[in-house]
């Protein structure tokens, strides 16, 4: 989940280019800006968060300013060296139509010993924390994959607009079939690593893949609206009908849990530099079809059947930690673990004290060393 000013669901213009009007382009007054600005001191990054990010090339425009000084900042993500490691970013069209961004990290001096293909949170994007993850996953030995849905991050399409999450899963499982086919990896296991709404997608494409994934890593996943939430049905309704007539509006209320996502509070004040995340209301269809997504997911707990290691923070109050427990429990993989870490909250890699952090990598990385192992020399056949 996207925590530049993080926010709970309660399920209750044309695009403005960015104008600068000093005498060097934008391109010219980034390089110098220092990595340790803030936001509230320096006149450019001001700039920035006035330009209309609403669709793919204002975020893009953003994004490209604000790299250089992402990738230097004090957290120890950012840490992680780039040597040793090819990465790639591209986009492509997919067969919707739909111009998506994905970004590769492989080790370069050896074959991957498997695949790790990344879905994201809600509002969020592949390209400002996940930097850091990817690095180490890449200098792991992994080949990581990681794309930004329709409508977030770089990709193309409204801000924070979910049309129909049955798509936004159809294209991932789109994109990423076209990787494992790729005859360099065609031979690989493969395994999801899903974060908060990226868990509920992570799941939606096992149910529709039940064969074709070595396994899953399922950081808080988002598998339920809490029960206090969700909307009594009378209103659920009159949500629904609404979404129906106006989509796109962002009429859905929203709770303020700015200190929920990240412990560690010098990490919670890096969270601003996310500027192409979305942070505003929910939408109402956005809203409403998360929902219908997450008791689908409800109903089908028992089905899960791949390896799993779900991973949350006792302290999380964005997803829920006891809804982790049930689907450990009713999954009837026989091969699932389940860690919960005290006193942690939502954003486990990116908002915790450092030894938890590494902690938590570890974890995740130790779990993916022995099932590549274990898928080795297995046929895992894509349906």
């Amino acid at each position: 989940m996207a925590l530049r000013s993080a926010t709970k669901l309660t399920l209750f213009s044309p695009l403005h280019g960015f104008v600068d009007k000093g005498r060097r382009s934008l391109w010219q007054r980034r390089k110098s800006m220092a990595p340790t600005a803030t936001l509230d001191n320096n006149e450019e990054l001001r700039r920035l968060r006035e330009v209309n990010i609403d669709e793919a090339p204002g975020r893009r425009r953003v994004r490209d300013s604000l790299k250089d000084i992402q990738l230097n900042l004090d957290h120890i993500l950012f840490k992680t060296p780039e040597n040793g490691i090819k990465t790639k970013e591209s986009f492509e069209v997919n067969s919707r139509g739909v111009e998506i961004f994905s970004k590769s990290w492989l080790p370069e001096a050896s074959k991957p010993r498997a695949l790790v293909c990344f879905c994201h949170g809600y509002g969020d994007t592949c390209t400002f924390f996940f930097e850091g993850i990817a690095r180490r996953l890449a200098l792991s030995g992994y080949g990581v994959f990681a794309m930004d849905y329709p409508g977030f991050g770089l990709s193309e399409g409204l801000h924070g607009y979910i049309p129909s999450f049955d798509l936004l899963v159809q294209d991932v499982i789109e994109h990423y079939s076209n990787i494992k086919a790729n005859p360099e990896f065609s031979s690989l296991p493969s395994f999801l690593f899903g974060q908060s709404m990226g868990g509920a997608v992570s799941l939606k494409i096992h149910l529709k893949q039940p064969n074709a994934w070595a396994g899953a890593v399922l950081l808080a996943p988002m598998c339920k609206i809490a029960d206090d939430l969700v909307p009594p049905p009378v209103l659920k309704q009159i949500l629904i009908g609404l979404a129906n007539v106006l989509p796109k509006h962002k009429l859905v209320p929203q709770k303020d849990l700015a200190e929920a996502g990240f412990r560690d509070i010098r990490k919670r004040d890096m969270t601003p530099y996310n500027m192409i995340c979305y942070s505003g209301k929910p939408r109402l269809r956005t809203a409403v079809e998360m929902l219908r997504t997450t008791q689908d997911i409800e109903k089908q707990l028992q089905e899960v059947s791949l390896p799993i290691l779900i991973l949350h923070g006792e302290a999380d109050t964005v997803t829920d930690p006891s809804v982790s427990r049930e689907l450990y429990e009713k999954a009837k993989s026989p091969d699932k673990k389940i860690v919960l870490y005290e006193n942690a909250y939502h954003s486990l890699l990116e908002g915790e004290p450092d030894d938890m952090i590494l902690r938590v990598l570890s974890d995740i990385i130790s779990w993916l060393n022995d099932h590549s192992l274990q898928a080795e020399g297995s046929s895992v056949t894509t349906m």
